[in-house]
C-alpha cells in the first residue's frame, strides 16, 4: 500500500536525497547546489535549493540560518514567479515559527502557505501546510480544534499511499489519545506509525514513534525497561541522522520514564541534558518541559520548598506567554501534586 518515504522538502537537483540523509550531508549538499544556482542566474533552483539548506538548519537547531535561508528562498521563488515554490519557503519559515514557540506567526505562515499551494497545484505543499497547522494547534492543547484535521489529512496520505504523511498524522492523532488518556489507543496508533515507518524506510518517523511507544509503555504499563530500550533505539537514529530536536525530545523522555520510576537522581541528569539542548537551538517548549521535568526531579531530591514554588510560579507564566495551554495544565497537576497553591488560585 506504501512505497518508500520520500522528501518532498529536497526538490530541483536535490531530488536524489534520501528522507534518511544525514542532515550535514543535505546541508552540504544544498549549500553546494545554492551556490552554482546563484552563479547560474537560476533563481527557481535558488529557491529550491534553498529550501533544504532551510529545513537542514531547522532541523540541526540553527535558528538564525535557517530564518535567512527560508527568506531568501522565497525572494527567490517570487522573483522566479513560482508559486509552489513560495508555498514551500512559508511553510519553512511556519514550521521554524512553531519549533521557536512563537505560534501566531507559525500559524498565518502556514496559512499562506496552504493558500499559496492551492493556487500553485502543489497538493504536497498544501497538505504539509494543513498538516503544520494541525500540529500547531495540538501542541498548544486545542485538541477538539485540531482533531478533525488530524483525521482528514490522515485519510488523504492514505489515499495517496504517502507513508510518511500517514505516519505524522498516526503520531499527531496518537499524541492526542496519549494526551486525553486513552493509551490503548494511542499505544495502536503508534505501532502502525512505527509499522508504516520501518517499511517505507522512514527512520525519521520511526523514531518519533518509538518515542511515543515509550511514553505509553512507561505509564500504563509501568514497563521501565522496555521504555528505555525503545527509546535507546530512537536515540541511535537521531545520532545517526543529526536530528537534534528529535534527540533532547528523546532525552526529555528519557528523563519522563525515569522520573515515574522514582529513579529521581537519573531524572534530573537527563532532564539537565535536554534542558542544555534545547538552549542551545532556542527552543523554548522543550526548555519549558525539560525545565518542569527538572523542577520535579529537584523537589523529590531535597530541593528547597520556595525555589521549586518559584520556579513552577515562573514556568505558569512563560507557558501562559508563548500559549502552551496543555503545558501549562502539566504545571498545574505539578503545583498539586508537591501541595502548592496555583497563582490566582486564592
Amino acid at each position: 500500500m506504501y512505497g518508500k518515504a520520500f522528501a518532498p522538502e529536497y526538490q530541483g537537483a536535490l531530488t536524489t536525497l534520501s528522507v534518511n540523509s544525514s542532515l550535514t550531508d543535505v546541508l552540504d549538499a544544498g549549500n553546494r547546489q545554492l551556490r552554482e544556482a546563484e552563479e547560474a542566474g537560476q533563481q527557481g533552483e535558488v529557491a529550491r535549493s534553498g529550501l533544504a539548506v532551510a529545513e537542514a538548519h531547522r532541523r540541526l537547531g540553527q535558528v538564525g540560518d535557517a530564518e535567512r535561508a527560508w527568506k531568501a528562498s522565497y525572494r527567490a521563488a517570487r522573483e522566479a514567479g513560482d508559486t509552489a515554490a513560495r508555498a514551500w519557503a512559508l511553510w519553512s519559515g511556519g514550521t521554524l515559527a512553531r519549533q521557536s514557540g512563537s505560534f501566531p506567526l507559525a500559524r498565518r505562515l502556514l496559512r499562506l502557505a496552504a493558500d499559496l499551494g492551492e493556487q500553485g497545484g502543489d497538493v504536497v505543499v498544501r497538505g504539509y501546510s494543513l498538516a503544520g497547522l494541525a500540529e500547531t494547534g495540538r501542541i498548544q492543547g486545542d485538541y477538539e480544534d485540531v482533531a478533525r484535521l488530524h483525521e482528514q489529512l490522515l485519510a488523504e496520505a492514505r489515499r495517496r499511499g504517502e507513508a510518511r504523511h500517514t505516519v505524522w498524522a498516526l503520531e499527531g492523532i496518537a499524541q492526542i489519545h496519549r494526551n486525553t488518556g486513552r493509551y490503548d489507543s494511542a499505544y495502536e496508533l503508534f505501532e502502525e506509525a512505527a509499522g508504516i515507518a520501518a517499511g517505507a524506510e522512514d527512520r525519521r518517523g520511526h523514531a518519533w514513534a518509538l518515542r511515543g511507544l515509550a511514553d505509553v509503555v512507561s505509564v500504563r504499563d509501568k514497563d521501565v525497561e522496555r521504555a528505555l530500550e525503545l527509546l535507546s533505539e530512537a536515540e541511535s537514529t537521531c545520532r545517526e541522522m543529526k536530528l537534534s530536536s528529535a534527540l533532547a525530545y528523546n532525552h526529555k523522555m528519557r528523563g519522563n520514564v525515569l522520573y515515574r520510576a522514582e529513579r529521581y537522581t537519573e531524572a534530573r541528569d537527563m532532564y539537565e541534558e535536554a534542558l542544555a539542548e534545547f538552549r542551545a537551538m532556542s527552543e523554548p517548549r522543550g526548555e519549558c518541559l525539560s525545565r518542569l521535568g527538572l523542577a520535579k526531579a529537584q523537589a523529590r531530591l531535597g530541593c528547597d520548598r520556595s525555589v521549586t514554588a518559584a520556579e513552577l510560579a515562573d514556568l505558569g507564566r512563560e507557558m501562559e506567554r508563548i500559549g502552551l495551554r496543555h503545558a501549562r495544565e502539566m504545571v498545574a497537576r505539578a503545583q498539586d501534586e508537591f501541595g502548592m497553591v496555583m497563582e490566582g488560585a486564592r
